[in-house]
């Protein structure tokens, strides 16, 4: 039953507008801002740590087409039954609605393991390390995801159960997810408004975290999978989308749990392998090299033990090849 605090859906016009012979996803708009606005954070925490500026184009121009690729294998990996063997659809129409992202259908889970893939490649490509590039792009991926879950909203999908909460999301019938038999004016959960607190709520605990216990070497990035994934084995519990069931669980709950305790072995490794400081963002013999003339702001591992004295007092000692072979 609509409250006045019910949260209502947009218009379906919402969801996209025209720009001339191309058709414009609102979601897909939401998406690119979240990738824009990560990339510009992990640019700045990469030179924060004495990585090349810019360097973020290149880890980007890998991470990011190998996410989404990723992301839409993992779903439909996820979805068969709606690409395959679907009755009247020839093998060209079945390989075409794989191909389509445009119409929906994209795994957060996926885009995380197609873009790790992306930045192992591109951590060979630039000579940064694997840990470090990941530890910078953790609190991003939570402000990328926080705002992707808007798009959510737009398309009216993705939404939970019924509730009696006065904060429920209002959905427009007919909505092929809604479940047969139930009244007009129905509140859902509104999953995508709970994800998008509880990733802004991770990101700023991340960035203090990091900066209290001084944390390096993918500490950063197992407490990442560690927040992101036990919220959204909740989140995906009570999601009304239709999913593979394994095991009694839906697929993605079961991709939330192996995120957590992906995210406790490499924080607990990690932790045991390298207690100390990374002696440079860059791997032993690929430091970056600046122009002469310039002024190296490479910060070592003194300043970032001195926390915001390291932005006021940079070493001026130029980079030089550590004896630490590991990424």
């Amino acid at each position: 039953m609509v409250t006045p605090l019910s949260i209502p859906s947009p218009p379906d016009e919402w969801a996209s507008f025209s720009l001339g012979i191309f058709t414009i996803h609102t979601y897909a708009i939401c998406i690119l801002i979240g990738i824009v606005i990560a990339a510009a954070l992990t640019s700045r925490r990469l030179t924060r740590r004495g990585a090349e500026p810019g360097v973020i184009i290149d880890i980007a121009l890998w991470a990011v087409p190998l996410g989404i690729v990723g992301a839409r294998v993992w779903h439909v990996a996820t979805h068969p039954s709606d690409y395959f063997f679907v009755a009247g659809r020839d093998l060209w129409n079945t390989v075409w609605s794989i191909i389509a992202i445009w119409e929906g259908g994209n795994a957060i889970f996926g885009s995380l393991v197609g873009g790790a893939i992306g930045v192992v490649l591109a951590a060979r490509f630039t000579g940064l390390r694997f840990w470090t590039i990941a530890d910078a792009l953790a609190p991003g991926l939570l402000l990328a995801q926080a705002i992707g879950r808007l798009g959510n909203w737009f398309n009216q999908e993705l939404f939970g159960q019924p509730t009696d909460l006065p904060w429920g999301l209002e959905i427009d019938t007919p909505n092929p997810a809604i479940p047969i038999g139930l009244e007009d004016g129905t509140l859902f959960h509104p999953t995508f408004l709970y994800e998008m607190i509880w990733n802004l709520a991770g990101a700023a605990l991340i960035l203090l975290a990091e900066r209290r216990f001084r944390l390096q070497w993918g500490k950063v990035l197992a407490l990442y999978l560690i927040w992101y994934g036990a919220g959204r084995i909740w989140f995906e519990s009570i999601r009304l989308d239709p999913s593979e069931i394994i095991l009694g669980l839906r697929s993605n709950v079961w991709g939330a749990i192996l995120a957590v305790a992906l995210g406790v072995i490499v924080f607990v490794v990690q932790s045991r392998r390298h207690p100390g400081i990374e002696p440079s963002p860059y791997r032993p013999g690929r430091e970056w090299v600046k122009a002469a003339g310039t002024v190296d702001s490479t910060y070592t591992a003194s300043d970032f033990e001195h926390g915001d004295d390291a932005e006021k007092t940079p070493d001026r000692t130029p980079a030089t090849s550590g004896s630490d072979p590991r990424p």
